[in-house]
C-alpha cells in the first residue's frame, strides 16, 4: 500500500499564495485515534478524487477545546480557542470542513463569541454538497443490497438538527437504509458525548453503549453507519460486547463512499 495521499497545509498554501475552497479540521481523535485516521483518509481520498482544493494546518491545529469545557473548564476551554482563533484568521480562514460532530459544534456555534466565525460544515454536508454539484458521483460497489442503519451523532443531530445529509448518501450506495426505533430527533446517545467517553462510567445496571448497540442490532445491519470517531469507537465497543464483529461492521459515510469506489 504506498498510496500518496495529496494533504497540504495551509502554511504551505499560504506561501505558494493560493487559498484553498476549504479547511480541513481533523480534530484530535482523526489525528491521533488509530481506528479514527482511517476515516480520516478515507475523507481525504474523496477529497483528492472530487479535485476539491483543501488544506490542514497540521501542527498549528490544537484540540478545539470541546472535551474541556463539556467537562467544566471554561478556562481552558477559551485558552485553547484564542489560539485556534488566532491561527484561524492568521490564514484567512473562512470554510471549514470536519468529520467530527464535536469539533463541528464547537468551531460553528461557540467560536463566533469569541470572535472566530467561519462557515462550518460536517464532512456529510460537505459530500452532499459535492454530490449535488456533480464533483462526487456515488455506485453501490460493494455496499449495493446491504442493510445499513445510521446512528445520528448528537452534535450532529439533535444539536444542529443535520438528518438528511448523512442518509442522502447512504442511500445512493444502493443499499437498504433500516431507521433504528430510536433515531433523528429521538436519537439515544453512544455514551461518549460530555467528555464522558475520557472517563469511567457512572453507576448504573448498563454502559449506554451497549444500550445504543442493541437498538441498532435490533434493525439485524450488515452495516452500523457513524458519522462521529466517538460514536464510531463506542459503536465498536459495544458490537464487541455482544461478539457480532465478524458479522456486523461499524463504518464512517465517508469510510463506504471511499470504499464503495475503491479509492
Amino acid at each position: 500500500m504506498s498510496e500518496v495521499l495529496s494533504v497540504p497545509t495551509m502554511a504551505e498554501m499560504l506561501a505558494e499564495g493560493k487559498q484553498p475552497e476549504v479547511l480541513f479540521w481533523v480534530g484530535c481523535a482523526g489525528s491521533f485515534d488509530d481506528r479514527a485516521k482511517k476515516i480520516t483518509k478515507a475523507f481525504v481520498k474523496i477529497l483528492n478524487r472530487a479535485e476539491v482544493s483543501f488544506a490542514v494546518l497540521g501542527t498549528e491545529e490544537s484540540c478545539t477545546g470541546d472535551p474541556a469545557k463539556r467537562a467544566g473548564n471554561e478556562f481552558l476551554f477559551q485558552m485553547q480557542a484564542m489560539m485556534n482563533i488566532e491561527v484561524l484568521n492568521a490564514y484567512e480562514a473562512k470554510k471549514i470542513v470536519t468529520a467530527c460532530p464535536h469539533c463541528f459544534n464547537t468551531l460553528k456555534n461557540e467560536y463566533p463569541e469569541l470572535g472566530g466565525n467561519y462557515e462550518v460544515v460536517h464532512h456529510t454536508q460537505f459530500l452532499k454538497s459535492l454530490l449535488d454539484e456533480g464533483r462526487l458521483t456515488i455506485e453501490g460497489g460493494q455496499f449495493k443490497g446491504k442493510r445499513i442503519t445510521f446512528h445520528d451523532p448528537c452534535y450532529l443531530g439533535r444539536a444542529n438538527k443535520i438528518y438528511e445529509a448523512p442518509r442522502d448518501l447512504i442511500e445512493k450506495l444502493d443499499v437498504e437504509l433500516v431507521e433504528m426505533k430510536r433515531s433523528k430527533a429521538n436519537g439515544l446517545c453512544c455514551g461518549a458525548g460530555g467528555a464522558q467517553m475520557f472517563k469511567d462510567a457512572e453507576p448504573g445496571n448498563k454502559e449506554v453503549n451497549v444500550e445504543r448497540t442493541e437498538d441498532a442490532l435490533e434493525t439485524a445491519p450488515d452495516i452500523i453507519a457513524a458519522g462521529c470517531p466517538f460514536c464510531n469507537t463506542m459503536l465498536t465497543d459495544g458490537v464487541k460486547n455482544k461478539e457480532k464483529e465478524a458479522q456486523v461492521k461499524v463504518m464512517d459515510i465517508a469510510e463506504l463512499i471511499a470504499n464503495a469506489k475503491d479509492l
